[in-house]
């Protein structure tokens, strides 16, 4: 480690020297705020199943597409195994009433114990398959298009169509955004630190600035 100018400098050796909890923390908390959201699924046997991600992101509004990253199948992910199975899956907003019981979700529960049992969330239905959460303010049925395996470090990555919405009425504004103040949305940095956000407001469409 070397100090530029007001700046610890790592590098790739320090990262690998680093202690192996001590390393997830740092890198994982590089990337900033990330999205928490609690992705529910059920099996052919009927058992549920929600578990909590923050690498959610936006890939395009038509058709509606959304991803997440799965880690690598080294132990169970029963997430991903009732995806794959149903094709169905919901991505529900945390918001700050309820995070604590949403991070109790990254438990690992054998696939026939639901986290909606080991928690106060609860399952919410319409004709989609999957189980959305109740307390979510803003919840979407998903339905998967496409599976890629990340020759790079063994992860998934998890395409999916947005073809559902359901959100609290209050949020929508006239223009079509989601107000996620209102809707109490947090984000998560690093693994397991929760933050409430403010709007610092809204900016107009970028142009090129005249010379």
């Amino acid at each position: 480690m070397t100090n530029t100018k007001s700046y610890n400098s790592y590098s790739s050796e320090d990262f690998a020297n680093l202690e192996k909890r001590h390393r997830v923390h740092f890198i994982n908390s590089l990337s900033g705020y990330k999205s928490a959201n609690l992705i529910g699924t059920v099996n052919h046997n009927g058992d549920t199943n929600l578990s909590i991600v923050s690498s959610v992101v936006h890939l395009g509004a038509d058709p509606a597409l959304v991803a997440f990253i799965n880690r690598p199948h080294a132990v169970e992910r029963h997430t991903l195994d009732n995806i794959l199975a149903t094709s169905a899956y919901t991505i529900n907003q945390v918001s700050a009433d309820f995070f604590e019981d949403a991070h109790h979700t990254s438990a690992r529960y054998p696939a026939d114990v639901s986290e909606f049992d080991q928690t106060e969330l609860t399952p919410y239905y319409t004709q989609f398959i999957a189980p959305y959460v109740e307390q979510s303010r803003i919840k979407m049925g998903v339905e998967l298009r496409e599976k890629i395996d990340l020759k790079i470090n063994g992860t998934i990555l998890v395409i999916g169509e947005i073809v559902e919405v359901l959100c609290a009425e209050n949020l929508l504004q006239a223009d079509g955004k989601l107000d996620l103040v209102a809707a109490g949305t947090v984000a998560v940095s690093g693994l397991d630190e929760y933050h409430t956000a403010d709007s610092l407001g809204r900016l107009a469409y970028a142009k090129p600035k005249k010379t």
